[in-house]
């Protein structure tokens, strides 16, 4: 999708270390005093606390004529209503909590923090649900690729 040239995919800034299977541009990781001058400074959209670490998505600079497409949790997706009650949310779920759990266990998580995640998902999607405009089943990344790219084509069209 970062390929349509209407669309800007944010890259978030975070506090916490980066994973040996991370490549380094997943994020701008930065320590907690930087991003606390940031965020003091009105260098985020939204930023906020979970699992211990800081995550917050810089205040993007794009023309009008671009889509910004924000990879953010529930307390960030609540952030950006406040200030865009016009923005469009899409609540991008596992096809399971094992497929889940899975998943975190390959990126290097401990079954402590993945025994974490999987409670603070389990709340995030109740609460998600009920603000999400649209839910996408993250089962494959084409096609999670591809239901979010439909979403965004019916939200120009002005249809959704």
């Amino acid at each position: 999708m970062d390929a349509d040239p209407r669309l800007w995919l944010s890259r978030s800034w975070t506090t916490r270390e980066r994973r040996p299977v991370e490549p380094e541009d997943a994020y701008v990781f930065v320590d907690r005093p930087t991003f606390e001058a940031h965020a003091a400074s009105g260098g985020f959209v939204e930023w906020a606390e979970f699992i211990g670490n800081l995550y917050g998505t810089p205040v993007p600079d794009v023309g009008a004529d671009r889509d910004v497409l924000l990879e953010i949790d529930l307390q960030g997706a609540r952030q950006v209503r406040e200030l865009r009650p016009d923005a469009t949310l899409i609540l991008l779920l596992p096809p399971s909590p094992d497929v889940q759990a899975d998943r975190l266990r390959a990126r290097g998580d401990d079954e402590a923090h993945v025994a974490r995640r999987l409670a603070e998902g389990a709340e995030e999607e109740r609460a998600g649900r009920r603000i999400a405009h649209h839910v996408v089943v993250n089962d494959t990344i084409a096609q999670a690729t591809a239901d979010v790219a439909s979403i965004l084509d019916l939200r120009r069209s002005g249809a959704s």
